[in-house]
């Protein structure tokens, strides 16, 4: 296995003295090895006698991913794609792309998996240049690291004590929002930060319950990572622009829950189940008889409902056109502006009726 491992440099010099026939050559942060990987990399080798693995280095990760990955080094990242039977050699490289690695190498073929195309491949042009090939693999072994990170921090979550019995939490009411069209514009799959965009009297409603004595809280649903649309990474960098945006107006966010499926996953963690809610009653120590639910869908409502929370639909978003469930809101209100000035009249006609 160490033998495997080169640097590009000694690669270059190792090839001068004999170069094998069929040169292949692919990269990849291979962070948290699953049988993707080993499925991918078996099929590489089988288009070359000698199979080059360039493996992202930690600042390369964190230049194309994000701050919070990758969880596994370089070195050992390395070590463990060198155990591979179908990997030859493999070196570090801190490129953002495989440019100057095609540049140098020259392999015979320049392997990606099927879901990039050459037009998105910057590196084809080059390989294409001396005459290689760009060769693009199907991989039947759907999975990724991103989820294994998110079923380990799933399945384990529950069982971490966040607060000791001391430290426990007061018994407190809510405000649980939805995110996407009820606190900013509705974009598709949203995962570009600079596509977030507060509606109108977000901040203002938020604030105004905020200041009224609710925590704070986000449940939202963002299948486009299960999809395959974008990755955990995306999602945070939406919501930390939105943390940023919320925090400079003095609003602060207790926790944001997000379910990552589809429609077809079994899991209670997607609305309208009560996965989430229930973890963040339990987290949060919430009194949820006394917390309102915001949403722009029926499945908003729905959750709301079945958790024993006041509820409100705004007409901003979806507007409850959706029509997944047949579910009526306590309350309609134009935006969160709205929604805390009709939930505040509805508190005082209770105490008057009282």
């Amino acid at each position: 296995m160490r033998n495997k491992i080169i640097t590009r440099e000694g690669l270059l010099e190792l090839f001068k003295t004999k170069r094998p026939s069929k040169v292949g050559f692919t990269s990849g942060s291979f962070d948290l090895i699953h049988p993707g990987h080993v499925d991918y990399l078996n099929k590489a080798k089988e288009l070359c006698s000698c199979l080059i693995v360039g493996v992202n280095s930690d600042a390369s990760i964190k230049g194309y991913k994000s701050e919070l990955r990758p969880i596994v080094p370089a070195e050992s990242r390395a070590k463990v794609v060198a155990g591979l039977e179908a990997v030859d050699y493999v070196f570090i490289f801190d490129e953002l792309n495989n440019n100057e690695n095609i540049s140098q190498l020259k392999p015979d073929f320049y392997i990606k998996a099927a879901d990039y195309s050459k037009k998105t491949l910057s590196s084809a042009p080059i390989v294409e240049s001396y005459g290689g090939e760009v060769k693009l693999i199907e991989v039947v072994e759907s999975s990724s690291s991103s989820e294994i990170i998110n079923s380990v921090l799933e399945k384990y979550s529950a069982n971490i004590q966040t607060y000791t019995a001391k430290e426990k939490l007061p018994l407190s009411k809510a405000v649980i929002l939805d995110r996407d069209g009820t606190i900013n514009e509705h974009v598709e799959y949203l995962f570009e930060p600079d596509k977030f965009i507060l509606l109108d009297n977000a901040i203002a409603g938020i604030r105004a319950f905020q200041e009224a004595g609710y925590r704070v809280v986000i449940i939202t649903n963002q299948p486009g990572v299960d999809f395959g649309y974008f990755q955990f990474e995306d999602l945070f960098k939406v919501n930390k622009k939105m943390l940023k945006l919320l925090s400079a107006e003095g609003i602060l966010v207790d926790k944001i829950y997000f379910s990552p499926y589809t429609k077809a996953a079994s899991t209670e963690c997607r609305k309208p189940n009560l996965g989430l809610i229930r973890r963040a009653e339990k987290e949060l120590n919430l009194d949820l008889k006394n917390s309102i639910v915001i949403g722009d869908s029926s499945g908003d409502i729905k959750m709301g409902r079945d958790a024993g929370c006041k509820t409100i639909l705004v007409t901003t978003g979806n507007a409850g056109n959706d029509s997944l469930y047949n579910v009526s809101a306590d309350f309609i209100a134009q935006d969160l502006l709205e929604a805390f000035i009709v939930i505040t009249k509805s508190l005082v006609a209770e105490s008057k009726f009282l």
